[in-house]
């Protein structure tokens, strides 16, 4: 109590005694005549798509929700019926006051993130999507069913499914879109019960907004659900006050989350995606106010830069594992849909796009659209001084450097992966971030996926850049420094520092365009006392060997390892999470010594496609064989010098 201030204890007792008001007595929507959404006309929007191959794909992903295979995150579940029950673990919560419910307690709900998922209802959209397409009337029955069993199986106020103003917020959007697609196809009953549960929706989050918990994504979601409840209904009681609460509260957080280089602070990739979606569906509401366009148009670039050639979306940070609209596919694409949308809106033809982005989100969002003739993508290095982010590209090679900080507070979804690095050579991963794959119920596995050992960085004396304190905080945070960025037609160079724990790691990239060849030096220095040092090198492809520490890593690429001492090198079998709640195999070079500081390794990134034996040698500065070529680079000056023969 003593660390909270006076203004939120106020509004927290305003914000209880409110909630059991409305537990006591359950708001009620007046008896109103039905009106169509200001939304795309559906009609338009399916007579566009038919006989597409993503409405083919939709249909048959509807059939499959009918049969009661539903998708949740990472994996596919026979879904029983029980909303409260977590399909995984079989546990199921009570129905106990919603604050009463320990939602992060595994003993007492299961894993959370799985019944919220189901809970958010965006398969009914799916299905909606699917009715509009199709006229099978059979997708709108099992919507009609499951509302009326969900409704049953949870009180207003009442059960897990109340526990989290955010997914009451996800649950929202979800029924609008239902009813947009479906609301002239609804019986009066169904209509009339459909509008009163979604003005109770409404009713709540005007008093549950997480203003002082979860002040980030939460709050941004909540506050963009609320603002379309009171545009799209404006019979609703109270929706003139909703319109006003939900889009002051977003504005502010257009300022407080995002930053003036267009990232998002939670330092996330996947939650930038998640984060840039929201504050969209509230621009599009909002009229397109153009005084937030240049700030979210610098949103979207950053997106568009994390992508990179191949449009694969890295996991930086946590991978949450959901989506705002339409959570199903293969995760590293879902930032293609959000990245059509803005190209459109902002006239940014040089942001690629395809048919099959445009249906998926667009589509419906914007209505049938012909888009501009697609240019030419300029490929082009940047830095995302803010974030940190240094992205190293040339042609179809594209390099991601973090250089930045924890999120701020707790840092409850950033990992410790300062100066760590991910890179694709085209099609092909070849250097990996893992991942996610859990939040809560397996806390080892928590830890290990966002520790500093699981990414493309160095450890020290087996112990992290921070310390876990739970699974959404660290402590002992580590301060990370941006020291020197140059780019131009020649190289790109970045130097940065991360201290911690008495250390510094010092890292330079240098990738040079006449060599195809990206250098990457590590310099620890601390107590002269004998250390144990690791570099960690995790893999999209397995390696194979070409020569003494080199490997061919899948068709195009080549690593190599350098270091000015003897070091032990060895592959080993990790892991890496494809999408939240699922892991596989993944291979990790490990590069180790023990010695006294300060102390150097090297590696280089041959992305020239030559495969062929190579070499790296290390002696002051950098000697880069491979064939004919020689490479000589020297990374210690305020500049780089280098020379390729």
């Amino acid at each position: 109590m003593r660390k909270r201030s006076t203004d939120e204890l106020i509004f927290r007792l305003r914000q209880e005694s409110a909630n059991l008001r409305l537990l006591l007595a359950p708001p009620r929507l007046p008896p109103m005549d039905p009106a169509a959404l200001a939304l795309p006309d559906p009609d338009a929007v399916a007579e566009s798509l038919r006989g597409s191959p993503y409405a083919r794909r939709l249909e048959a992903f509807a059939e499959q929700i009918v049969a009661g295979r539903l998708p949740i995150l990472g994996s596919t579940i026979d879904f029983d019926g029980h909303w409260r029950r977590d399909p995984v673990r079989h546990v199921e919560s009570s129905t106990a006051y919603f604050r009463r419910i320990r939602y992060l307690d595994p003993a007492a709900v299961g894993d959370h993130k799985i019944v919220w998922e189901l809970n958010r209802h965006q398969h009914w959209v799916a299905l909606a999507q699917a009715y509009r397409l199709t006229g099978r009337s059979e997708f709108l029955t099992v919507i009609e069913t499951q509302f009326e069993s969900w409704v049953s199986e949870n009180p207003y106020m009442r059960g897990i499914n109340w526990a989290s103003a955010l997914e009451v917020a996800f649950r929202s959007m979800s029924w609008i879109w239902v009813y947009h697609l479906a609301g002239d196809r609804m019986s009066a009953a169904w209509r009339a019960r459909f509008l009163d549960q979604l003005y109770r929706h409404g009713r709540y989050l005007e008093r549950n907004l997480s203003v002082y918990f979860s002040a980030n994504t939460h709050l941004l979601g909540e506050a963009v659900a609320l603002h379309a409840l009171g545009v799209l209904f404006p019979a609703f009681p109270r929706s003139g006050k909703w319109r006003q609460q939900g889009g002051a509260s977003v504005e502010r957080e257009l300022f407080a989350q995002f930053r003036d280089d267009g990232s998002h602070f939670e330092q996330s990739s996947y939650y930038h995606v998640y984060a840039l979606d929201m504050v969209l569906t509230w621009y599009l509401l909002a009229g397109r106010p153009k005084r937030f366009r240049a700030r979210i148009e610098r949103m979207a670039d950053y997106l568009h830069a994390l992508m990179g050639p191949a449009r694969s979306l890295p996991f930086l940070g946590d991978d949450d594992g959901g989506r705002w609209f339409h959570p199903y596919g293969p995760r590293d694409r879902f930032g293609r849909a959000t990245l059509a949308i803005c190209s459109l809106l902002f006239d940014r033809a040089d942001w690629p796009r395809d048919d099959e982005d445009l249906a998926e989100q667009a589509a419906w969002w914007l209505g049938p659209v012909t888009p501009p003739r697609q240019q030419g993508v300029q490929s082009s290095s940047r830095l995302f001084a803010d974030a940190g982010i240094a992205v190293l590209q040339s042609g179809d090679f594209h390099a991601i450097a973090d250089a930045g900080p924890f999120g701020p507070g707790s840092a409850g979804h950033s990992h410790a992966d300062t100066l760590s690095v991910v890179v694709r050579n085209g099609d092909e991963e070849v250097l990996i971030d893992p991942g996610t794959f859990t939040y809560v119920g397996d806390p080892e596995s928590r830890d290990w996926f966002r520790q500093t050992s699981a990414h493309n960085t160095v450890r020290i004396d087996r112990a992290g850049q921070a310390t876990p304190a739970g699974p959404f905080r660290w402590t002992n945070l580590p301060q990370a420094d941006l020291l020197r960025w140059t780019s131009n037609a020649q190289h790109d160079f970045l130097e940065a520092a991360c201290r911690y724990r008495g250390l510094r790691h010092g890292r330079r990239f240098l990738m040079i365009r006449a060599a195809s060849l990206l250098f990457v030096v590590d310099e620890i220095e601390g107590p002269p006392k004998e250390h144990f040092v690791e570099q960690f090198w995790h893999f999209g492809i397995d390696p194979v060997p070409l020569a003494e520490r080199a490997w061919r890593i899948g068709t195009r690429t080549v690593l190599v390892i350098g270091a000015d001492r003897a070091v032990d090198v060895e592959i080993t079998s990790e892991w890496r999470s494809p999408a939240f709640g699922v892991k596989e195999a993944a291979p990790v070079l490990r590069v180790s010594r023990k010695c006294g500081f300060p102390v150097k390794l090297a590696a280089a990134i041959d992305f020239s496609g030559r495969v062929q034996p190579c070499s790296l040698t290390f002696d002051g500065a950098l000697v880069f064989q491979s064939g004919q070529l020689r490479v000589t680079a020297d990374l210690d000056g305020r500049e780089p010098k280098y020379s390729v023969e």
